[in-house]
């Protein structure tokens, strides 16, 4: 089975999967998908169109780990619902921070 992130040589790369117009901005927790991958699961108010989503998820997730956005890209899944993140910066750190704020989901 495939953690939700993994360590790179330049930091965190994250598999998320994205609600757009979900209500709110939010990180709800880990899901494990239909062929066990595990993937973040993220909601962002914003509507999927002309890479706003994207954007409010860049913007949640540098909030949520208390990193600015220039070191958050998104490395696949532009239009799809499931994407893959890269997190630039020190990768033990980054994966504290994200355990410790999934800890209370």
């Amino acid at each position: 089975m495939m953690a939700a992130w993994s360590v790179t040589s330049d930091g965190l790369a994250i598999a998320v999967r994205l609600t757009p117009r979900g209500g709110r901005d939010s990180l709800d927790g880990v899901e494990t998908l239909a062929d066990g991958r595990q993937v973040l699961k993220a909601r962002v108010r914003a509507a999927p169109s002309d890479g706003e989503a994207n954007a409010a998820l860049i913007a949640l997730l540098a909030r949520e780990l208390q990193i600015s956005r220039s070191q958050i890209s998104l490395t696949a899944g532009a239009s799809a619902r499931l994407k893959r993140v890269l997190i630039h910066g020190d990768a033990g750190t980054l994966a504290a921070r994200l355990q410790g704020r999934l800890g209370g989901i």
